[in-house]
């Protein structure tokens, strides 16, 4: 990655619907040469050009979920249960007392507390010793975050194998749902 690659790189930070034509005047290429070094950056992973979500203008409340589980076998299967689920935006891996932290989202608080303690809970997995969940109070800098929007709600259960229609939360209002299923009552 050299310098002109950088300022691409800026550029779409600053603005992901920026032209070619842009992008090649900043960077003093022609709109072919800027094509072709984004093309490059596109084609071999170094990055990614997505919509990106401002939980703060929708209202979206994002917490910090910190975990010790008991074994690497344990941490695998968190990892895989968990992998599509659209309510986790990130998982880390980490060392220290807790071994795994998530970044999570819910629409309101009854759905964090669903998102915390039921079925469809991280806390609720096999192999997970301690459970702390931090909700976020502000985020600084930028509140815009990767939140996935499935169009199309169609599944009966959600991607971790839990059918929203049997949960007493969501029976009782207290829950929005997975917001992959049919069930979602939320705004995305």
């Amino acid at each position: 990655m050299d310098e002109k690659d950088r300022k691409i790189i800026s550029i779409l930070q600053r603005d992901g619907r920026a032209t070619l034509s842009m992008i090649a005047e900043e960077i003093d290429l022609s709109a072919m040469g800027a094509k072709k070094r984004l093309d490059k950056l596109l084609g071999n992973g170094a990055v990614k050009i997505k919509a990106l979500l401002n939980t703060e203008n929708l209202g979206i409340i994002t917490a910090i979920v910190a975990m010790e589980l008991e074994s690497a076998e344990a941490l695998e299967r968190m990892l895989e249960r968990f992998k599509n689920c659209p309510r986790v935006l990130k998982f880390f891996i980490t060392t220290g007392g807790y071994n795994l932290f998530a970044l999570i989202f819910a629409e309101d608080y009854h759905s964090l507390e669903s998102v915390s303690l039921e079925k469809c809970s991280l806390r609720s997995q096999e192999g997970v010793r301690r459970f702390e969940i931090y909700p976020i109070q502000e985020i600084q800098y930028d509140s815009f975050l990767d939140i996935d929007v499935i169009p199309e709600k169609d599944r009966e259960t959600a991607p971790c194998g839990v059918y929203c229609g049997d949960c007493r939360r969501y029976r009782d209002k207290r829950c929005l749902g997975c917001p992959a299923t049919k069930f979602y009552r939320g705004k995305l």
